[in-house]
């Protein structure tokens, strides 16, 4: 978030209001500009206060009303009639015009007077300002990509026309011309303008199809001719780095990408395929900030068993799911927690997402002999109090991990595991004996990605006979036994806003297995087996990720639909 109020005022904010001491805020702010982040972001991610409050509090200072555009009337054509690529450089929107002419402007940052003025000289009109979040521009943003979509298929029509009709020498060559690199940057703005973490080019026997993943699910956009295969593997080859004339052998890149005032980190993912290569871009802003506990969807009691555990100066916190399922993201968040001037943190990825200041980050690399394990074992040799390995993978990097979190080191990683007590076992599978494990694992956390529900046309129902008969049967099947089941359960009616999906965004649901002394003397039990430790854990407290789900269900954050669709998976 922008800083639209002195700093002294804010820190005398929130002293009155008795949320931080004067030497507390003190401490944050150094460390705000030691990670270069905002000085809100880390109120934020510390816990200490939520958007909201800070977002009335800025309202009162500047004397702005809230745009909260959730509860305004849009007026979508003139929203449109501003360019979009202005109000994604100047962080704002103009959604209303009265009927003296004046129009209602959401600006991320009121006490810009530049923008004021600026917008004032643009639209030869006087605009009443309003203060805006992150979420009121997503919702003008919206609207832009949905007035885009009904003239993609136009667009990149009239291109394949104008690229049949090129002339072009060589492949090089084809894929330079002015049709193809348009038709590139046009899927790439679009994918962008509709939130889209992924976009697939796929090459069919006949023709091309493009499809979008949009908050976890695949999206079919467009199909085009296969003349122009050839032409567009180049383009993104070109783009990337890699080799035009390899057709045989997957390959690795990736390219910068800026849209208005976005910069994206776009990787590359080539393989070979019958009717051709198959590409995979994964769309990356490059300077996304790492999101807070509170952020990535964990409730206050998740997120104190968190933040306990990262106070242990030594021991393995893992993160657990299927791929996609949002562990990197926590990993991160968790890694921006412990980010500390007094803490040297080293950390061997394989990519490296997001460039963290104060954090050694190594880029695995296996032509030059850089490997997980190897890069384990070099960067013990660098003092470090922390380290995050990207995943464990294999043996070899199982067992170094174990040793460097016994030698005094607090180690992050991830594992491809179901749930939170399969850890352990998934762990004795890599060759690590239970006497460690049992000596170094501090917490496992469980996770999985649910769609959150739209907030711009959430409605609410009573609870179905159906859909009570759900819930019931995925508890027995779980074994899980006394769940509060939720009366009023919620949905998006589909709207503009969110392409009429009902959802927009994601957020994660989890589940922490905390390793306690009773806990670590079953683990080395002759008899362990992984329903002993569901039950030893759900005793001791554990809330399982369908649980979350459901609390989060009934906080009208997501829906019972996509709980089971991600539990079942």
């Amino acid at each position: 978030m922008e800083i639209p109020i002195p700093i002294e005022q804010l820190k005398n904010n929130l002293v009155k209001d008795e949320l931080i001491s004067e030497k507390d805020f003190d401490s944050l702010l150094v460390e705000a500009n030691r990670k270069n982040q905002s000085i809100l972001d880390v109120l934020i991610s510390a816990g200490i206060v939520s958007k909201d409050y800070l977002s009335k509090m800025i309202s009162s200072y500047l004397g702005i009303e809230l745009a909260d555009l959730a509860n305004r009337k849009i007026d979508e054509e003139v929203v449109r009639s501003f360019p979009e690529d202005l109000a994604r450089s100047h962080q704002l929107g103009v959604f209303n015009r009265e009927e003296n002419g004046t129009y209602d402007v959401a600006i991320l940052d009121p006490s810009n007077l530049e923008n004021i003025d600026f917008l004032k000289s643009y639209l030869k009109a006087d605009v009443k300002p309003f203060l805006a979040t992150e979420e009121d521009l997503n919702t003008i943003f919206l609207i832009y990509g949905g007035s885009r979509t009904s003239t993609l298929k136009s667009i990149i029509d009239s291109q394949i026309q104008e690229a049949m009709r090129t002339g072009a020498k060589n492949l090089e060559e084809a894929a330079s011309a002015l049709p193809i690199v348009t038709i590139v940057e046009t899927i790439i703005s679009y994918a962008v303008s509709m939130r889209a973490s992924d976009i697939h080019i796929e090459f069919l026997e006949n023709e091309i199809l493009v499809r979008y993943r949009i908050d976890g699910i695949l999206r079919e956009i467009l199909r085009m001719p296969k003349l122009i295969q050839n032409a567009i593997i180049a383009r993104i080859k070109i783009l990337a780095g890699l080799k035009i004339d390899e057709h045989y052998r997957p390959q690795d890149g990736r390219f910068h990408y800026q849209i208005a005032h976005k910069m994206l980190d776009i990787r590359v993912s080539i393989i070979p395929t019958f009717f051709g290569e198959k590409i995979e871009m994964r769309l990356l802003e490059a300077a996304q900030k790492p999101l807070s506990l509170e952020e990535i969807g964990m409730l206050p009691d998740t997120a104190k068993i968190v933040s306990d555990n990262l106070k242990k100066t030594y021991g393995m916190i893992l993160t657990c799911g299927p791929t996609g399922s949002g562990k990197t993201t926590t990993l991160y968040a968790l890694m921006n927690i412990l980010n500390k001037p007094e803490v040297n943190i080293i950390t061997v990825e394989d990519p490296i997402e997001y460039n963290m200041p104060f954090i050694n980050q190594v880029q695995i690399n296996e032509a030059a002999g850089i490997t997980f394990a190897e890069g384990l074992r070099s960067i013990l040799r660098q003092d470090p109090n922390i380290i995050m390995v990207g995943e464990i993978r294999d043996a070899e990097t199982a067992n170094i991990a174990v040793q460097a979190s016994l030698t005094g080191h607090l180690l992050l990683s991830s594992l491809h595991t179901n749930d939170a007590p399969t850890a352990i076992p998934r762990l004795s599978d890599l060759k690590v004996e239970p006497f460690l494990i049992a000596s170094v694992v501090n917490l496992v956390i469980a996770q999985r990605l649910v769609r959150k529900i739209c907030k711009e046309c959430i409605t609410s129902h009573p609870i179905t006979p159906a859909e009570e008969e759900a819930i019931t049967d995925q508890l027995k099947e779980l074994g899980l036994k006394d769940v509060h089941i939720p009366k009023t359960l919620y949905k998006g009616k589909g709207c503009q806003a969110c392409d009429f999906t009902g959802y927009h965004d994601r957020l994660a649901i989890f589940e922490t297995l905390e390793v306690d002394n009773q806990i670590r003397e079953y683990i080395v039990n002759p008899h362990f087996s992984i329903d002993g430790l569901r039950t030893m854990a759900r005793e001791k407290g554990m809330i399982t990720m369908f649980e979350d789900g459901l609390r989060k269900v009934e906080l009208g954050m997501t829906t019972l639909e996509e709980v089971l669709r991600v539990i079942k998976e």
